[in-house]
């Protein structure tokens, strides 16, 4: 289906007029608890009311219930409306919410014998003290970042069947060629030769051999160099150290890391980025074969470190770590964001609607909690504290092993340190670890998760005022900086 997006404000016309007792009439009929609905017209349409207060780690727009309401009370039909009232400040994760709702993926047979298709449009009208008509440019941005969203929950939704890594190469070429950018690719016994040894040993039991690749936006004006690394693991049958057969139906969404970096560099490069910005993806299968990689092998990663493996169902952590090496050393980037399906614990942790963030700054943590909730990506901090829980990894033959000793000791954080530790802990740029294995689906389907966060995690060093507005930030902030903030990197402060 296709959606359009609109905007407009509220009029005395729009008040009165002949459906007015029946509008006052379905109003007082709401009494959400946290939503509640009410059909009109025979159904022909619905009025429904969100949350009037959510507590302070939810999206004040309420995107979660938004989604929900969409999903189980629009009418029937090819040409449907949504008229989405709001605030100004919560359009841009309402927008996202709505997004989520119409997912692209579908190989039911009734589906490819419609003659028909779908059309969605969206219209916002906006309340409270600016409520102004949506700018063309803030349609823009709602849409291309809709589309980014949709892009991500359907390769997230594909089976590894039509989405191997060739495919997924296939997917990151469409995006370069729309954007004007070719991107970098190292596949197969080149990763070796190379020495990613993390990739390489991950994916080399597959019949789609595994790869790196780098889609790269480069503006004269940069000043500073983000790196997004995403974990495209396409299936992840656990290797040798095989998941059960109630665990491993649903692994088609390990690849949702490197499909929310996809889809975010996607809009955000459309909408205007005004620095360097590599996207990087560590895709492979984690494949049983006679050249799978065994327990108790020894490999050498790309930062040149030795990990004894002792689970070869932790493979994210060795291609992401790869691909963060890979950010610094070879595109010396000052920040490096990574972001991926890592650990089951994670849903244990943060839960099934909030990611688990780790970084080693202080003021990345709190910024990517705040772009959680004016996104609707919600994000929740790990513990972060290499000194208590690195030693998990402890090897009597090898720099590190993959997995943890101890499973009841921080899985998730340890997860994240393993990761770090190949940049090393006292690398000077900013490191962020975005652990999405719950919020990536919801149900049997993907939500298209991260995008949203990442674009307003990175808004302020966009062009696009939407996504200026929705950062951390933000400009009131960043001109209310002084004193000692003033001091601070200026890379830095400008993005956070």
């Amino acid at each position: 289906s296709a959606i359009n997006i609109s905007g407009h404000e509220v009029k005395p016309a729009d008040q009165t007029g002949p459906c007015s007792p029946i509008w006052q009439s379905a109003l007082c009929a709401l009494n959400p608890n946290p939503t509640d609905s009410c059909p009109l017209y025979l159904s022909y349409a619905t009025v429904a009311a969100l949350p009037s207060r959510v507590s302070r780690h939810n999206c004040p727009a309420s995107a979660h219930f938004l989604t929900r309401l969409v999903r189980t009370c629009l009418p029937p039909g090819s040409n449907r409306c949504i008229l989405m009232v709001c605030e100004r400040s919560d359009v841009f994760a309402s927008a996202c919410a709505i997004a989520r709702a119409f997912p692209l993926f579908t190989r039911r047979s009734t589906s490819s014998r419609r003659t028909e298709k779908k059309h969605v449009t969206v219209e916002f009208v906006t309340v409270g003290q600016d409520n102004g008509p949506l700018e063309l440019s803030t349609l823009e941005c709602l849409s291309n970042t809709a589309d980014g969203v949709r892009l991500a929950a359907r390769i997230v939704d594909t089976p590894c069947s039509e989405m191997n890594t060739d495919h997924f190469l296939e997917e990151i070429r469409a995006v370069g060629n729309e954007l004007g950018i070719t991107p970098t690719i190292i596949r197969g016994e080149e990763l070796k030769h190379r020495g990613f040894g993390g990739i390489y040993g991950v994916g080399k039991a597959a019949e789609h051999p595994p790869a790196l690749a780098v889609l790269s936006h480069t503006p004269s004006s940069a000043t500073q160099t983000i790196a997004w690394v995403g974990k495209g693991i396409v299936y992840d049958t656990g290797g040798l150290s095989i998941k059960g057969k109630t665990t491993m139906p649903g692994m088609k969404r390990d690849c949702g890391g490197a499909a929310a970096i996809l889809g975010a560099f996607k809009a955000t490069v459309k909408l205007g980025f005004k620095d360097n910005l590599h996207a990087v993806f560590c895709l492979a299968e984690n494949a049983v074969g006679p050249t799978a990689t065994r327990p108790d092998d020894i490999h050498t990663l790309y930062s040149g470190k030795t990990v004894e493996i002792n689970n070869t169902d932790a493979e994210g952590r060795l291609v992401l770590s790869d691909g963060v090496v890979y950010a610094s050393k070879d595109l010396s980037a000052d920040i490096i964001l990574d972001m991926a399906t890592l650990t089951g614990a994670q849903g244990i942790s943060t839960g099934k609607y909030h990611a688990a963030i780790m970084t080693n700054s202080e003021e990345w943590e709190a910024a990517c909690v705040k772009a959680g909730r004016s996104s609707g990506d919600l994000a929740h901090p790990l513990v972060y504290c290499p000194e208590l829980h690195f030693s998990e990894f402890t090897s009597a033959v090898a720099d590190m092993k993959n997995s943890v000793a101890d499973r009841e000791n921080a899985q998730s954080s340890c997860a994240g340190l393993f990761i770090g530790s190949h940049l090393g802990f006292d690398w000077p740029g900013v490191w962020v670890h975005v652990d999405i294995a719950s919020p990536v689906h919801a149900g049997e389907r993907a939500t298209g998760f991260g995008v949203a966060l990442l674009l307003a995690l990175f808004g302020q060093a966009s062009e696009d005022p939407v996504l200026n507005t929705v950062s951390p930030l933000g400009v009131a902030a960043a001109n209310a900086s002084c004193g000692d903030q003033m001091e601070r990197d200026s890379k830095r402060r400008r993005l956070v």
